[in-house]
């Protein structure tokens, strides 16, 4: 009797990522200063792409791009494989791409809820009986944050009392809520001490696991190389590196992000020089 051989399963392929931001060569200047020449970025759904760079380096320009605040001159921007040129906050919105930014506009003195439904506020009734849903905003809210592991002690409580990292978690929550595949985050640690820092970032990556792609715009190799997929790194407008987690230690992002060879070259010229044998020595 011939044994037959032996018959392995077929292994299904990885899954390709789906692509919902996918900008290529985008160029944007303002009169003759050059703001942004020939940047890309790859922004897939359940990952976080990485925006590196110092102040001017052109961060801002390309949130305000993908927020459809500006548009671009030069290059090519796709949603979800289909070409655009957004014409303003709004059309961004009501195609996925929600922005927080650093300042989060919100209205200290309201509520968590309030703020959580500002401008998308539920009513009931109708006619001259036409008034706020507010029990369903309050509900909603609480139901909300604790889904992304946001336990706030009171949805009442003026937003204005909440900490930086709170606030930012806050953010987070109601851009999931409201329908969001892309989230652009403009520094959301920049004025956190270390805590907070961990705890924006620990809500950054629930978006991720919950399917969404996001943008997380930052100057802090340490806190991008905590949760990112993909580092853009920029400089004065361009691109000066793009890099996966899996080509790139966090070392040498530091390194890159910090100048590498001119640091190197400042370091040189910093260096003290020793000071002259006194005379008759």
């Amino acid at each position: 009797m011939t044994e037959l051989p032996e018959t392995t399963e077929p292994t299904d392929p990885a899954p390709t990522p789906v692509s919902l931001i996918h900008l290529d060569g985008i160029s944007k200047r303002y009169g003759n200063v050059r703001a942004l020449e020939d940047v890309s970025l790859e922004v897939n759904a359940g990952e976080i792409s990485c925006v590196l760079g110092d102040n001017g380096a052109g961060k801002s320009t390309l949130i305000k791009i993908i927020a459809g605040l500006h548009q671009h001159d030069t290059g090519e921007f796709l949603i979800e494989g289909e070409p655009v040129t957004l014409s303003s906050p709004r059309e961004a919105l009501d195609l996925g791409i929600a922005t927080v930014y650093q300042d989060l506009a919100v209205v200290p003195l309201m509520p968590v809820w309030r703020n959580f439904f500002l401008g998308s506020e539920p009513t009931t009734g109708r006619g001259p009986f036409k008034r706020l849903d507010t029990a369903r905003m309050r509900a909603t809210t609480r139901a909300e944050l604790l889904r992304m592991g946001i336990d706030l002690r009171d949805v009442d409580q003026p937003i204005g009392t909440l900490s930086g990292g709170e606030r930012q978690c806050v953010a987070i929550a109601r851009a999931v809520h409201f329908g969001a595949k892309v989230l652009v985050l403009d520094e959301p640690t920049a004025a956190l001490g270390v805590k907070q820092s961990g705890v924006v970032l620990k809500y950054v990556a629930a978006a991720r696991d919950a399917g969404l792609g996001v943008v997380l715009i930052t100057h802090n190799p340490h806190h991008a190389y905590l949760v990112g997929d993909r580092f853009v790194l920029l400089k004065r407008g361009t691109m000066a590196g793009s890099h996966t987690k899996d080509s790139v230690t966090l070392d040498e992002l530091t390194r890159q992000m910090a100048g590498g060879s001119e640091l190197e070259e400042l370091s040189h010229e910093l260096a003290r020089t020793p000071a002259p044998p006194a005379p008759g020595a």
